[in-house]
C-alpha cells in the first residue's frame, strides 16, 4: 500500500495553497464527506510540491474543482449508484466554474500525477476493502490476492507497508 501523501506545503505557495483548500473544503462539506477533504488537501499539497507548481498559474475555484474532479473520476463519484454521489456538472457549479474548465484541469493533474481510477494512493476509505489493486501483491513471483494467503503472510506484507491492515483480523 503507498504512503499517504504529505500535506507539506513550500512557504511561497502557502497563499495559493490555501485558495484551493477552502474551495475544495466547503464543497466537501457541502457535498460531499471528510475522506474527499482529506485527499483533496493532499492532493493540492502534492501539486505545490511540483517544480515548477502548477497551481501559482490560474483561478483556485478552477484548481479546487479539477483537484475534486480528478478524485472524483477514481473514485466513482460521478456513478449514481456511489454515495457520495454527484454529477460532473453539479460538481463544477458548486466550485463555480464551468464543466469544461473542471474537466480540463482534472485531466491535467490525472495526466501530471499519473492518477487513474482506482489508484490506491487516491482511494477514499470506503473503496479500500474492495481495491484489487491494494490487495493484489507479487508473492514467490505470483501474483495473489493477499486476503486469501495465510494470516502469518498478511502481517508481514502489513508490517512492510504493503497493505492498510491485516484482513484475516478484520
Amino acid at each position: 500500500m503507498p504512503k499517504k501523501p504529505s500535506e507539506s506545503v513550500p512557504a511561497a505557495l502557502e497563499p495559493a495553497f490555501s485558495a484551493i483548500v477552502n474551495v475544495t473544503e466547503r464543497v466537501c462539506k457541502q457535498h460531499l464527506n471528510s475522506d474527499y477533504a482529506v485527499l483533496a488537501r493532499q492532493l493540492a499539497a502534492t501539486l505545490s510540491r511540483k517544480r515548477p507548481s502548477p497551481i501559482l498559474r490560474g483561478k483556485p475555484e478552477i484548481w479546487a474543482c479539477g483537484i475534486l474532479y480528478a478524485l472524483g473520476t477514481v473514485n466513482f463519484l460521478f456513478d449514481k449508484t456511489q454515495s457520495p454521489h454527484m454529477r460532473a456538472d453539479e460538481l463544477c457549479s458548486a466550485c463555480g466554474v464551468s464543466k469544461s474548465s473542471g474537466e480540463n484541469k482534472a485531466k491535467l493533474i490525472r495526466d501530471l500525477l499519473n492518477i487513474y481510477p482506482l489508484d490506491p494512493n487516491w482511494c477514499v476509505s470506503r473503496n479500500i476493502d474492495n481495491n484489487p489493486l491494494v490487495w493484489t501483491l507479487q508473492v514467490n513471483g505470483f501474483m495473489v490476492d493477499i486476503r486469501q494467503m495465510p494470516r502469518e503472510v498478511q502481517v508481514i506484507a502489513c508490517e512492510k507497508g504493503l497493505i492498510p491492515y491485516i484482513p484475516a483480523d478484520q
